[in-house]
């Protein structure tokens, strides 16, 4: 629903850039989650 609103008012361009930070988001997730697996948390 977020990205086809986002396409009518901002164009194909902003699909693009929320697609980018979703998949950062999770690439960030992920890397935090197996840091903490490995005990190199706190």
């Amino acid at each position: 629903m977020i990205l086809a609103l986002a396409a009518r008012v901002f164009g194909m361009d902003a699909i693009a850039v929320l697609r980018r930070l979703a998949a950062a988001g999770v690439c960030a997730g992920v890397s935090e989650m197996t840091r903490h697996e490995r005990g190199d948390g706190r």
